[in-house]
């Protein structure tokens, strides 16, 4: 499938998903209450998705068995659609499978080590220090490529060269500046580190338990751009979100990527000046009725939300022309996931006579580093 990236990008991709206020974040009444009333059962929640215009399909597993699988309005959820920036999380997954390899040292490895060809002849002195890490939680300090600079930058004759020469607008390991930018310049460590396209170590390292990426948009060198306009099932996406509800398993068991990556992952290390939700390595880290979960976000409203505790998986997709921030469509997703999917999934847990762990993990924001 091949996505074209400069015919949408002035029509659609110069506004940040990000770009709203507060209002993007998992809304303050639905982190910690739950609900009143008796839950459905989630296969019973088809009408409530269908019900949000934009959204076009849902696949939701729990305990790894697949519970509710739908399309709307024509789409189906078997063929690959635009996951935007929820592709941010598959290439930190990449980054984390590269390092368990040993073809990456470390989040602490400084780019430059990799990258230093491209930097500017007459680069600040501060490029040097950044590290995969940095570029990993969106706190590399450089000027954002997202946003109202987005066009600007996918129009110039290298990505990886114009995201490096960009000024300095913090310093490394200093506040969250989402840009697609840094996720790109992800990729082209990747591909340079091992010598393969982004894509080509996709469909080795995460096909194999189907998470398959089926469509990646290039830079004008041809490296897979990092953090957006990437292609997946909705399938393929919940299959995504599943080989880290299993810590790093594949349905067979097999190891994609290690335990302690996602831990790496999921651990706060900045948050949105947007929304105030934590940040960890390529994921958004929030609370859903009461229970820690993970979640990627693309453009639209393309979605992966990971709740451990409660063995929960939801891949959401959506109308990609349309922003999910500023019309508070995203808020409005956070919400079915905490008011609805959740209370069925601890009714089922109760019903099979497990122990639903309320109130009892630390909220991301306990674990918060400085």
């Amino acid at each position: 499938m091949h996505l074209t990236i400069r015919s949408l990008a002035i029509a659609v991709l110069l506004a940040s998903p990000l770009a709203a206020a507060a209002q993007d974040a998992v809304p303050d009444d639905v982190r910690e209450a739950r609900p009143s009333v008796a839950a459905p059962g989630i296969a019973d929640l088809s009408g409530a998705f269908e019900a949000l215009q934009p959204l076009e399909t849902v696949v939701i597993a729990r305990k790894g068995e697949i519970v509710l699988d739908r399309g709307f309005r024509g789409n189906r959820t078997d063929r690959a659609t635009n996951i935007k920036s929820a592709s941010k999380s598959v290439i930190s997954a990449l980054v984390g499978i590269a390092i368990d390899k040993g073809i990456l040292e470390g989040p602490d490895q400084k780019i430059a080590s990799v990258l230093s060809g491209s930097f500017p002849a007459d680069h600040d002195p501060r490029l040097d220090d950044v590290t995969i890490g940095n570029l990993l939680s969106m706190q590399a300090g450089l000027e954002r490529t997202s946003g109202s600079n987005y066009g600007g930058w996918i129009a110039s004759r290298n990505w990886v060269s114009n995201a490096l020469a960009r000024p300095f607008v913090d310093e490394p390991g200093g506040t969250m500046l989402y840009s697609t930018g840094s996720t790109h310049l992800l990729s082209a460590i990747l591909t340079r580190a091992s010598g393969k396209p982004t894509r080509q170590l996709a469909r080795e390292w995460l096909s194999p338990a189907g998470a398959t990426v089926s469509g990646w948009e290039r830079d004008p060198q041809g490296i897979d751009l990092g953090g957006n306009q990437t292609a997946m099932t909705p399938r393929a996406l919940l299959a995504f979100g599943e080989i880290y509800r299993r810590g790093g398993l594949d349905a067979d068991g097999r190891r994609v990527v290690s335990q302690s990556w996602i831990d790496e992952s999921w651990t706060p290390r900045t948050r949105s000046r947007f929304t105030g939700e934590s940040y960890g390595y390529g994921w958004f880290l929030s609370r859903f009725a009461g229970h820690d979960g993970a979640y990627g976000w693309g453009y639209g409203g393309q979605m992966i939300y990971v709740i451990p505790d409660l063995e929960l998986t939801i891949a959401i997709t959506s109308d990609e022309s349309q922003p999910s921030g500023r019309s508070g469509y995203v808020r409005q997703l956070h919400r079915i996931v905490a008011e609805q999917v959740v209370p069925a999934a601890e009714a089922a847990m109760q019903a099979e006579g497990g122990d639903c762990l309320l109130y009892t993990s630390p909220s991301p924001r306990d674990r918060q580093k400085s």
